[in-house]
């Protein structure tokens, strides 16, 4: 995302639609570090698109219309007059063109792809094998891509993330404070909490709404991170989908809607394993925050959850506040509740 670090926070206007059967409507359009953010004029986000998967539908035409890769039904529609606008996706575009191995690699690689298949085949080489090297070679950016990806197709069974410009520094400062990269408020959709690739940990709105204390959603973020820690959320996803995603990973370093589409309806459904309790009361500690909140969160009766309860690492210790009480009013009427 390097071609485009002049343009950060570039703004536009635009037209956007996000499928066939809907009209147009006039949004605001900005250029991020990793993502092309749509918003209403009242600043909430629409939709974000990665910016290394945006194709444009009438090249050397204008208007520039542009839609996200695999998706040509949702489109977003620039004017002439944004020029600078279009002048700086274009040149990301190029930018990624020119990183796309050149078609006689491509070739060289397909041919090479097919010779290890058939020597795989033959030797029965384990799976395992396969999608331990893929984890290896995949880079940070193309988790964190994999991740937006995944977020985006929970959010046509969830509704969009919820979002603010006041409650956006709120859970950024959440997220450093907790040690995660990103954390999401979903309406619906999820039970409670999902890790996803790309260290994106997503919260049901109720852990927010309905609790007094942020503790509760803290908690449910650093069992998440422990989770994370001893199963990396790719592999899971990796493990759950077979060796055909592995191998598509591995040799194209993207995954498809189905792909992701058939892990995300499972993962929200399917039973979560057990935590060591050992790792989670670690991550607890490092945290300064206690773990009563969240054991009476997960278990009200306490019955289950009693080793979180009897071993806090806060018991009889002074507790700092883990945010502002304006912070946590905001966050809890994040999704407009």
């Amino acid at each position: 995302m390097t071609a485009l670090t002049q343009y950060e926070r570039l703004e536009a206007t635009g037209l956007w639609r996000p499928n066939p059967q809907e009209q147009r409507r006039e949004v605001y359009v900005s250029i991020g570090k990793a993502t092309l953010t749509i918003s209403n004029f009242h600043n909430q986000a629409l939709t974000h698109w990665s910016l290394a998967a945006i194709e444009r539908a009438d090249p050397n035409s204008m208007p520039a219309i542009y839609h996200p890769d695999g998706d040509p039904d949702e489109t977003l529609e620039l004017s002439e007059n944004e020029a600078e606008m279009i002048e700086a996706i274009e040149r990301l575009r190029r930018a990624v063109d020119r990183a796309r191995p050149r078609p006689g690699r491509l070739r060289g690689l397909g041919v090479a792809a097919t010779v290890i298949c058939m020597i795989a085949a033959a030797t029965l080489w384990l799976p395992g094998a396969m999608m331990r090297h893929t984890l290896n070679v995949v880079p940070d950016i193309r988790r964190q891509d994999i991740g937006e990806a995944m977020l985006g197709r929970l959010e046509r069974v969830s509704g969009r993330a919820c979002r603010s410009a006041e409650t956006q520094p709120v859970l950024k400062r959440l997220a450093r404070e907790l040690g995660v990269r990103r954390i999401v408020i979903l309406p619906a959709g999820v039970r409670d909490s999902l890790h996803l690739p790309g260290d994106i940990v997503v919260l049901n709105k109720a852990l927010v709404e309905d609790y007094e204390d942020p503790a509760v959603a803290a908690g449910y973020v650093l069992a998440e991170k422990t989770r994370a820690e001893h199963l990396d959320p790719l592999q899971a996803l990796l493990e759950e989908s077979g060796v055909v995603a592995s191998f598509h990973l591995l040799t194209t370093g993207e995954l498809t809607q189905e792909i992701l589409d058939g892990y995300g309806e499972r993962i929200v459904v399917a039973p979560k394993t057990p935590l060591p309790q050992d790792a989670l009361l670690e991550n607890f500690a490092e945290a300064k925050l206690s773990t009563k909140p969240y054991a009476y969160a997960v278990d009200v009766t306490g019955e289950t959850t009693i080793g979180l309860i009897e071993a806090d690492p806060l018991a009889g210790k002074a507790q700092t506040s883990l945010m502002k009480d304006r912070d946590w009013v905001l966050l809890q009427g994040i999704c407009g509740g």
